[in-house]
């Protein structure tokens, strides 16, 4: 049994906007949504393509690209078409590693940062803590 939802539905579920899935839908990104007394209608089908878009979008893949993508997704499963995908989703599997390993590179150096100030604060409240303990060495504590 297919569930069917409205736009409202969908636009919360997926946190994009009415207006970003009316503009998906009018450039081609997603196939025209069916429609019950003049309101979109989306299916699960339909959801299940809004998530994939949502990840294809949140690793990077421009639009341009998904479009291409959504182009050959439209000619069924023929070989140019499985072919096509399958080699554009190889390519942008290429690129997210990289992007992973760079995000990566730059974890290390905030890390290496945030040990480096830990170790800081630590000498600097131990400094702090010794003079508190050594009158003669802080002028403003009183015996």
């Amino acid at each position: 049994m297919n569930t069917f939802y409205r736009i409202t539905d969908i636009a919360q579920r997926t946190g994009l906007s009415a207006h970003t899935l009316r503009y998906y839908e009018r450039i081609g990104l997603m196939d025209v949504v069916a429609r019950k007394n003049g309101h979109r209608v989306y299916s699960d089908d339909d959801v299940r393509w809004l998530e994939f878009v949502l990840r294809l979008r949140s690793t990077g893949m421009s639009i341009a690209r998904m479009l291409r993508y959504a182009e050959l997704r439209r000619l069924g499963e023929t070989l140019e078409s499985v072919h096509g995908r399958r080699e554009m989703l190889i390519e942008h599997a290429r690129h997210v590693c990289e992007e992973m390993a760079a995000l990566s590179g730059h974890l290390s150096v905030l890390n290496d940062k945030i040990e480096r100030y830990t170790d800081i604060e630590s000498r600097l409240n131990h400094e702090k803590d010794a003079q508190n303990d050594h009158p003669k060495l802080n002028p403003t504590r009183h015996s």
